[in-house]
C-alpha cells in the first residue's frame, strides 16, 4: 500500500530531465576527453607519414636521433656518429620531438641574449 501510494507522488517529467542530465554529461565526455584524444592521433599519424631523411626526432623512450633511412614501418636513426638504432615509426614521439624543438629555439634565444649581455 505505502509503494502504491509513493509511486503516485513521483513526478511524471523526472524521467525526461533524467534522461537530458544523462545526454549532456556524454555530450561534455565526448567534447573533453574523446575528442582531444583522437585529434592527438590524428596529429601524430600525420606525423609519421610526413617523416623524411634528415629529420631530428625523439622517440617515445626518450632517445634523440637524426632519420637515416626509411623502409617501410621501420626508421633508422643515427644517434651518435656510426651509430644506428632501428625503431618502428611508431615509437617516434610527436609530442617529445615537438618539445626537443621548442627546447631548442629556447636555448637559441638564452644564448643570443647571454651573447649580447656580455657585448656591454
Amino acid at each position: 500500500m505505502l509503494s502504491t501510494y509513493l509511486l503516485l507522488q513521483a513526478d511524471p517529467s523526472g524521467g525526461m530531465s533524467s534522461l537530458i542530465m544523462f545526454g549532456i554529461m556524454i555530450l561534455i565526455f565526448w567534447f573533453f576527453i574523446i575528442r582531444p584524444q583522437s585529434k592527438q592521433q590524428r596529429e601524430q599519424r600525420q606525423f609519421m607519414a610526413d617523416l623524411k631523411k634528415g629529420d631530428e626526432v625523439v622517440t617515445s623512450s626518450g632517445i634523440i636521433g637524426r632519420i637515416n633511412k626509411i623502409e617501410g614501418e621501420v626508421v633508422t636513426l643515427e644517434v651518435d656518429k656510426q651509430v644506428y638504432m632501428r625503431f618502428t615509426k611508431g615509437a617516434v614521439s610527436k609530442q617529445m620531438t615537438d618539445a626537443l624543438e621548442k627546447a631548442g629555439q629556447g636555448d637559441k634565444s638564452s644564448e643570443g641574449s647571454k651573447a649580447a649581455s656580455q657585448d656591454k
